[in-house]
């Protein structure tokens, strides 16, 4: 990537992963987001919506801020897929390293991913939006969802109500939750990664549908992972084709006896690529940037999923309202997106990320569990004793 490119600005709701990836990679970065974390801070000059600017989470506050930040390029991250306006004001005058407005409108359409998802012969849940007639009855075989979804916040049951604009209905299709990585020139993909999502945890103070994590490779029998690999690769290939996807994109599915049902597309980098990176060593920041030039890497993701290599995340949520204590040493036990010392969470609010490795995702999913529990008597800890 040519000089002329450079700093580039990464903007989302938290990019503490991108930077880290970033500045690994080598390339010089600028970070934008809302929580303004602490090792964020340590890895690039930041700015913060919360502690420069004072203000609530928007997207379009985030694109406001933007504006006053020089950078030749930009790269955005979680929360903006669902904003093609705001991306279109935030990459004017700017090089854009993410999916084009038009592409994530396109791809975040339920019903142009259904249709393009059952076009390459797979399958798609049961999908209703407002203008379209609600089935009656059997309220258990449904799920409420937000048009602009994201890590789960807002699934509920559906109880009967009306579907709204602002919502839609999705049949509820057990199985594994789990997640593709994949990296796309416009033309063609390379398949990064499959994952088993954490959902609902609550040893991580998850709760519902909530995302609080993923483990690569998901826990599957080798004969399961190839089928899953199979189909999931003939996936994402048709779907970059179709939409015109490019650079690192995600696939949120369920694998349900030996189906992949296709839930949503999201068209920026997902919470999961820091995985890929941990568990095979592929440099993930690098093959998004170079995926804009058109080169894609040489990477056989069914051959490192024979090493056994694994890796595993977890967000953790306060378990009550807590004021944290010295968080100076969270970074070397492996903990990431640490709050600044001091710094104030509500009861359910995400107060960090916990990274791990190991030789199966059984053995990661155990390690998270320890650290959970680590962590939650530490925060124990910070509060101040009863006299």
């Amino acid at each position: 990537m040519g000089q002329s490119h450079l700093p580039i600005l990464l903007v989302g709701i938290t990019v503490r992963m991108l930077a880290e990836l970033a500045v690994k990679a080598g390339y010089p970065v600028l970070a934008l987001d809302y929580f303004g974390d602490a090792d964020l801070e340590a890895l690039c000059p930041s700015l913060s919506l919360r502690h420069d600017y004072n203000q609530k989470y928007s997207a379009t506050a985030l694109v406001d801020a933007a504006a006053d930040v020089d950078a030749p390029t930009v790269m955005y991250g979680a929360s903006l897929e669902n904003h093609p306006t705001e991306v279109a004001r935030l990459a004017r005058g700017r090089r854009l390293l993410g999916n084009q407005p038009d592409s994530l409108s396109r791809v975040r359409d339920p019903r142009l991913l259904a249709k393009a998802v059952r076009a390459a012969g797979c399958a798609f849940p049961q999908t209703f939006l407002p203008e379209t007639r609600v089935p009656p009855g059997e309220f258990h075989r449904w799920l409420w969802k937000p048009k602009r979804s994201g890590g789960g916040h807002g699934i509920r049951p559906w109880d009967g109500e009306a579907v709204k604009n602002d919502g839609l209905l999705q049949e509820r299709i057990p199985g594994m939750a789990g997640s593709a990585v994949f990296v796309a020139n416009g033309q063609r993909a390379v398949l990064l990664g499959l994952t088993e999502q954490l959902v609902g945890r609550r040893a991580f103070g998850a709760t519902g549908f909530g995302y609080c994590g993923n483990l690569v490779p998901p826990r599957l029998s080798p004969a399961e992972l190839t089928s899953l690999f199979k189909e999931t690769e003939t996936l994402v290939a048709h779907l970059t084709q179709t939409f015109g996807l490019w650079g690192l994109n995600g696939l949120d599915f369920i694998w349900r006896q030996g189906r992949t049902w296709t839930i949503e597309v999201n068209p920026r980098p997902s919470a999961s690529v820091e995985l890929i990176q941990l568990a095979y060593g592929l440099p993930v920041f690098e093959a998004h940037v170079r995926a804009f030039e058109g080169a894609l890497p040489d990477f056989k993701l069914r051959q490192a999923l024979e090493r056994g290599l694994a890796a595993g995340k977890a967000i953790f949520f306060a378990p009550h309202d807590v004021q944290l204590g010295d968080t100076s040493r969270w970074p070397a036990q492996g903990i990431r997106d640490v709050p600044h010392p001091g710094e104030q969470i509500k009861r359910q609010h995400p107060v960090c990320t916990l990274l791990t490795t190991g030789a199966t995702p059984a053995a990661c999913l155990r390690r998270l569990y320890s650290k959970a529990a680590r962590l939650k008597r530490q925060l124990k800890s910070f509060e101040p004793k009863k006299r």
